[in-house]
């Protein structure tokens, strides 16, 4: 089984700090390489990975402003599927783009739909959904009339986050700093539960947070440390008392829940989205409707088992769940069982 995996150039694969597709994407790589999988990886140049790395761009164009984006996708996605003939499946995590290409190559392909920017690009994928199979990442973020092979939940190294049982009292918002993340929504639930909050995470709404986070930072109540690597995740969410997750949006996922999970640390979350099949509501946190909700969830913290968090986690979203679970997609694709059928949106 010979398999492409696209990755996007936004990050470098693994992320340094954030980039939660490109997190993803070196998590199903190293697991499959590890099951003897002939995989290679395209992705920027600074990649690092035990399969064979593939990449024409020199770094991402997130943490290197002389990159173009427009350019380095375009050639990146091209590299790949000129090379589509060496691979029995390419396996596309970069978003609709590299499915306008698909015609052209004989290979199948797989694209996991990591979440919908905008139901503007909904007509690309219908418009290629005879050429490429589609994954979804939740049941919540199924688009209604595409075609899905399978859900699959994202899978986190459990080796790279700690069971800790004897957390402080702080809270915890981890995540991009925007509307859609609730950043402002965590401060106010902290301040009136009458918790200290630490936020981590990269600022993409600067007047956001210009307006809504930086006039709260004290650096006592309120406290901002910017973007943490995997290390300073691992202590970070395993030292606090909880996660705060008051979404805004319907979020495909939450990457960050489970990674506080694992670490034994519940998640207070609005009920958006796919927080019910992220979180077990009364067992590895609380799923509520609003501010007044999540304070008093706060008070009953102590109801909840941290390691039931872990366990959660270990059973439901681990790297080797899902690298499984891909392999068995793999599998129904390349033997043919799997069908591809176009459809309208």
């Amino acid at each position: 089984m010979r398999i492409a995996l696209l990755a996007p150039i936004a990050w470098r694969t693994p992320p340094l700090h954030y980039g939660p597709w490109e997190r993803v994407v070196s998590l199903l790589c190293e697991g499959l390489a590890e099951r003897g999988v002939d995989v290679t990886l395209f992705a920027t140049k600074n990649s690092r990975t035990r399969a064979r790395l593939a990449a024409v761009c020199p770094a991402s164009w997130e943490e290197d402003p002389t990159i173009d984006r427009k350019v380095w996708e375009g050639l990146h996605i091209a590299h790949c599927f000129e090379r589509a003939s060496e691979f029995d499946l390419i396996h596309n995590h970069f978003d609709f783009l590299p499915l306008t290409f698909s015609r052209l190559v004989d290979c199948p392909i797989l694209t996991t739909i990591h979440g919908f920017s905008s139901p503007r690009i909904l007509p690309v994928y219908a418009e290629y959904a005879d050429r490429s199979f589609y994954v979804s990442i939740s049941d919540a973020d199924r688009a209604p009339g595409l075609p899905y092979i399978a859900t699959v939940h994202h899978g986190v190294d459990l080796t790279e986050l700690t069971l800790n049982e004897t957390p402080g009292e702080d809270l915890v918002f981890l995540g991009r700093i925007h509307p859609d993340k609730g950043a402002a929504e965590a401060i106010e639930i902290a301040r009136r539960a009458g918790r200290r909050l630490v936020m981590a995470g990269i600022v993409q709404d600067p007047a956001y947070f210009a307006a809504e986070v930086e006039p709260h930072l004290d650096g006592e109540s309120v406290s901002y440390v910017g973007a943490v690597g995997p290390r300073e995740r691992d202590l970070l969410l395993g030292g606090a008392a909880a996660l705060l997750h008051p979404i805004r949006f319907e979020e495909p996922f939450g990457l960050s829940v489970v990674e506080a999970m694992a670490c034994g640390t519940p998640v207070i979350a609005f009920r958006r989205g796919s927080m019910p099949e992220v979180i077990e509501h009364g067992v590895t946190g609380f799923l509520v409707e609003t501010v007044e909700e999540a304070v008093a969830a706060v008070a009953r913290l102590g109801e909840l088992e941290r390691r039931a968090c872990r366990r959660w986690v270990g059973k439901r979203f681990s790297q080797r769940r899902m690298v499984h679970d891909y392999l068995g997609v793999y599998e129904r694709i390349l033997s043919g069982e799997a069908k591809v059928g176009r459809v309208a949106v």
